[in-house]
C-alpha cells in the first residue's frame, strides 16, 4: 500500500467533527432531507467528484481510478444513511440539534460524515485506485428504505455495481473497535395490523355482545407461542405487540380492538412460517369467538446477509488500521432491521459496527435515545476503515 490511511483521517479530523457537528444541528427526517443533501452536493462539487441526485432527496457520487487497468477494473459502493429521526435532542452541549422534535439519534451524521471524508481520500488518492467507488447517501433508511429506490433508479448500474460495503456505529462498542459478523447480520422485520371485530354493547350484558377485547386478549398470547412453540430454539425471533387501541368507556363492550405490532425473523423460512401462522391464529381464535378480523402484514425490510469475501476484506482493513486486538468477529445477530439489506440483497456486502462508545466520557446512551451522542473519535477510524476496504478490494 503507497498511503497511510489512518495517518491521512487524522489530517482531516477537525473538518470531519466540524461537518458531523453541523448535521447533528440540523437534522432532518426521510425524504425531507433537502438540506443535508445540498450540503453533501456542495462537499463532493467542492471535490471535484462527479455526482447525481437519486431517490428524492438521496446522491450518488462516483470516483474513477485513474491507475493502470482502472477502466477495466471492479466497481465497490460505499454507503451512508443520511436521515434523522423525530425525537427531542435532550443533550446538553453546543452541537445539540436546533430542530424542535428532530435529532440524529441514530448516528447517521456520522455515517454521512465518514463518508464524505472517505469520498475526500479515495478522490485525492485516485491515481492508486484499480477500478470505481460509488457513493451512495440514503435518505430515509429509518422509514420506508431509500435504498430500495435507489435501486430502481439504477445506482447499482451504468457502471455495474461488484459488490457493497456499509457501517453502523454502535454505543456499546468503545471507539476505536470494530466488529464484523458472517452470515445473517440483522433482522428481517414485518409490522402488522389487526383488527378484531365483534358486537359491541353494555358492560353488565357481556352475553349481549361478542366482545373483541376477549378476543384481542387471546389473540396477543396465543401469538407468543409461534416463537416459543414452533420457531427453533436456535433461531432468533420476535412477535410484539406494541398497541392495543379499543374502547371509550368502563362500562362499554367496544365493536373492534385493532392491534399493531411487529415481527423479526432471521431467515426467510422463519419470516414466511411466522406470517402465515399470525393470520392462522387470529383466524382460529376469532371464528371460535363468534368474530370477525382483518389482518395486514406489510413488507418490510429483508434480513441482511453478509457475503464471506466482504467479511474478509472488511477485517484485514481493520486489523491493517486498529490492530488484530481491536478488531472482533460479532457472534450473534442483531434484531435491528437495516435497509442496507436491501443493497446485499443484489450484491455481495459487508457491513460492520464501529465502535462510538466512551464510558470515561459517558457517552453510552443507546442508538433511538434523545440523549444519544458519539466519541467523535470514531470518525477518522471510519474513513481510514472505509477507504483501506475499498483500495484492497479495488487493488486484489
Amino acid at each position: 500500500m503507497n498511503i497511510d490511511f489512518l495517518k491521512e483521517a487524522l489530517k482531516i479530523n477537525e473538518e470531519l467533527i466540524k461537518i458531523r457537528r453541523d448535521l447533528h444541528e440540523n437534522p432532518e427526517l426521510g425524504f425531507e432531507e433537502w438540506k443535508t443533501s445540498e450540503k453533501i452536493k456542495s462537499f463532493l462539487k467542492s471535490e471535484g467528484i462527479p455526482y447525481m441526485a437519486v431517490a428524492k432527496t438521496g446522491v450518488c457520487g462516483i470516483i474513477e481510478g485513474t491507475a493502470e487497468g482502472a477502466s477495466e477494473g471492479k466497481v465497490i459502493a460505499l454507503r451512508a444513511d443520511i436521515d434523522a429521526l423525530p425525537i427531542q435532542d435532550k443533550k446538553v452541549c453546543e452541537y445539540r440539534s436546533k430542530i424542535e422534535g428532530k435529532m440524529h439519534a441514530c448516528g447517521h451524521d456520522a455515517h454521512t460524515t465518514i463518508l464524505l471524508g472517505a469520498a475526500k481520500l479515495l478522490n485525492k488518492n485516485k491515481h492508486l485506485l484499480k477500478g470505481k467507488v460509488k457513493l451512495l447517501f440514503e435518505p430515509a433508511e429509518e422509514t420506508t428504505g431509500g435504498s430500495r429506490l435507489m435501486i430502481s433508479e439504477g445506482v447499482l448500474e451504468d457502471p455495474r455495481v461488484d459488490a457493497v460495503a456499509g457501517l453502523h456505529v454502535t454505543e456499546d462498542l468503545e471507539a476505536g473497535k470494530i466488529k464484523v459478523k458472517n452470515g445473517v447480520v440483522n433482522a428481517a422485520s414485518n409490522p402488522f395490523t389487526i383488527k378484531i371485530k365483534g358486537k359491541g354493547g353494555h358492560g353488565a350484558a357481556p352475553n349481549t355482545t361478542v366482545d373483541p377485547v376477549v378476543m384481542a386478549s387471546q389473540v396477543v398470547l396465543s401469538l407468543q407461542t409461534i416463537v416459543s412453540r414452533e420457531i427453533s430454539p436456535f433461531n432468533p425471533a420476535v412477535i410484539t405487540i406494541g398497541s392495543i387501541q379499543g374502547g371509550t368507556a368502563q362500562n362499554i363492550i367496544p365493536d373492534e380492538v385493532v392491534l399493531k405490532g411487529i415481527m423479526r425473523t432471521m431467515s426467510s423460512e422463519d419470516r414466511e412460517h411466522t406470517k402465515r401462522r399470525l393470520e392462522e391464529i387470529v383466524k382460529g381464535v376469532c371464528t371460535a369467538m363468534r368474530g370477525n378480523y382483518e389482518v395486514e402484514i406489510e413488507e418490510s425490510y429483508p434480513c441482511l446477509y453478509n457475503d464471506d469475501h466482504m467479511v474478509d476484506t472488511i477485517r484485514e482493513a481493520s486489523k491493517m488500521i486498529l490492530g488484530e486486538e481491536n478488531v472482533d468477529l460479532q457472534e450473534n445477530p442483531r434484531m435491528w432491521v437495516e435497509s442496507f439489506a436491501y443493497f446485499a440483497n443484489e450484491r455481495p456486502a459487508g457491513f460492520f459496527l464501529l465502535g462510538c462508545g466512551n464510558n470515561d466520557k459517558t457517552v453510552n446512551a443507546p442508538i433511538h435515545n434523545a440523549l444519544f451522542d458519539i466519541d467523535e473519535h470514531c470518525l477518522h477510524i471510519g474513513v481510514a476503515v472505509q477507504c483501506l476496504t475499498a483500495y484492497n478490494y479495488l487493488t486484489r
